[in-house]
């Protein structure tokens, strides 16, 4: 019986010798004057392609095998042996082909020249077969198995937090709001004020900015857990880093100081990207040839030094006695820009930051509040080529500053109850961070705009596909 293998496997020498059945989509195909077919094979399963040589004996050679063109798909009955081709170490030599989809070659998409990022997110449907995609794709599936095995080694408990939501964890306001009410009724009756008691959730309802809160009620009952997730941000930004729909990675942790939180980060980022050297080294040499040649580098070096740790006051003093123009200029109080995080990691430093002790002024009502009353224990984790990466903090767990900080920021403490009982029962210091999976994969892939990491980016104006 023939054993069905994965392009990926077919490549390696140890495979010479056996009778296998290969599926995928071809590449490219020439023919030889000797009287066969060279015909380039790929499944997703590796970056490179296998080689399988049909012969003009087999009998849909004239009517089948030498019309396949790109695009098109087909399985192979043969068997894998050594190459004498220049690059790969084995082939197929095939018994059958059968083929079980054509390609129109006058209107597949994908043809030999280069298309640029933004001509492929105009066909999402195919460019995974494209090489550079499907280089992405398997880093980011490397990326989330890692991020999984990471927190299980470590004990952590996988949670599931909800997507529909009454509560803004962030307090910005830009979320997508949930409703069943007929909105296009609601408009012809020029209603002047929504009843919600008619609605499904019987209140406002929205898609969440992050499962940070809800992540925190099992962290102070199960000690450790992560989330791992899609939420939304309803901001009208059309950046090559925003996006609309992205997936978030929340872990929270009980009896965490902000310096444990800081270390956790550390480790977290280390394993990540040591497990895309070590397990998707074709992929990465890809990306370091064909989009940026110092990214396994800066990779390495991230993976093999230690962070450098500055509190914030710190970093706008180095700023602003630097010498450098900047865009936007330095003041205490005011957040970071990318211009400055990448100074200070590319330039100053050189080497990964972790910023700590922020304005409370411009950091959200969930983070502790240092003595001085003018900071709070945030931490941003900072990388060369795009500044910060993780966002985190020691959480507020004291009752009564917790409810100032709401105060202080408008909010409605009714609508907090059981975020604000943690306090109440059983409180204990506690820290977790965020890392947006796309962020991270944009790094680590090099790639210039964040929609070109995601299989389908939403985005304002789009939802395509």
């Amino acid at each position: 019986m023939l054993e069905k293998i994965l392009v990926r496997d077919a490549r390696l020498a140890e495979n010479v010798g056996k009778k296998i059945l290969l599926q995928g989509w071809v590449r490219t195909r020439r023919d030889s004057k000797a009287g066969f077919s060279f015909i380039e094979v790929n499944d997703g399963s590796s970056q490179g392609n296998i080689q399988v040589i049909a012969d003009a004996e087999l009998p849909n050679y004239e009517t089948h095998i030498k019309s396949l063109t790109a695009g098109c798909s087909l399985a192979v009955e043969g068997e894998i042996k050594e190459s004498g081709g220049k690059g790969q170490s084995t082939e197929v030599h095939a018994n059958t082909v059968t083929v079980y989809g054509t390609a129109d070659p006058d209107s597949y998409p994908l043809q030999k020249k280069r298309h640029s990022f933004e001509k492929l997110r105009e066909w999402a449907h195919l460019r995974p077969r494209t090489n550079t995609f499907g280089a992405v794709t398997r880093i980011r599936n490397c990326v989330s198995h890692s991020i999984h095995q990471f927190f299980q080694e470590q004990d952590f408990y996988y949670i599931h937090t909800p997507i529909i939501t009454t509560s803004d964890c962030e307090g910005a306001g830009e979320m997508f709001q949930v409703t069943t009410l007929d909105l296009d009724e609601l408009g012809k009756r020029q209603v002047d004020k929504v009843e919600y008691k008619w609605d499904f959730f019987d209140r406002p309802s929205y898609l969440t900015v992050s499962g940070q809160l809800e992540a925190e009620i099992f962290a102070c009952g199960m000690g450790k857990v992560y989330t791992f997730g899609p939420t939304f941000r309803a901001e009208n930004s059309n950046t090559t880093r925003h996006l609309s729909e992205f997936w978030m990675i929340e872990p929270e942790m009980a009896f965490f100081d902000l310096n444990d939180n800081m270390d956790l980060a550390e480790k977290f980022l280390k394993r990540i990207f040591t497990d895309v050297l070590e397990k998707c080294e074709e992929d990465m040499q890809f990306i370091n040839l064909r989009v940026d040649n110092t990214i396994i580098q800066t990779l390495q070096d991230i993976v093999s030094c230690e962070f450098k740790r500055l509190p914030y006051t710190e970093a706008v003093e180095i700023l602003q006695g630097c010498g450098k123009e900047f865009e936007f200029p330095v003041e205490w109080g005011t957040d970071l820009q990318s211009e400055h995080e990448r100074y200070l990691t590319e330039e100053h430093f050189n080497q990964p930051v972790i910023l700590f002790d922020y304005p409370r002024c411009i950091k959200p009502f969930y983070m502790y509040c240092n003595d001085d009353e003018k900071t709070v224990r945030a931490m941003d984790v900072l990388v060369p080529k795009v500044g910060e990466i993780i966002g985190g903090s020691q959480r507020e767990h004291r009752i009564d500053i917790l409810e100032k900080r709401m105060q202080e920021q408008d909010l409605d403490l009714d609508a907090y109850w059981w975020y604000r009982d943690l306090r109440k029962y059983g409180s204990v210091p506690h820290s977790g961070f965020g890392l947006g999976l796309e962020r991270v994969i944009q790094f680590v892939t090099a790639m210039g705009n964040i929609r070109d990491v995601i299989p389908f980016p939403r985005t304002p104006g789009n939802a395509d596909f």
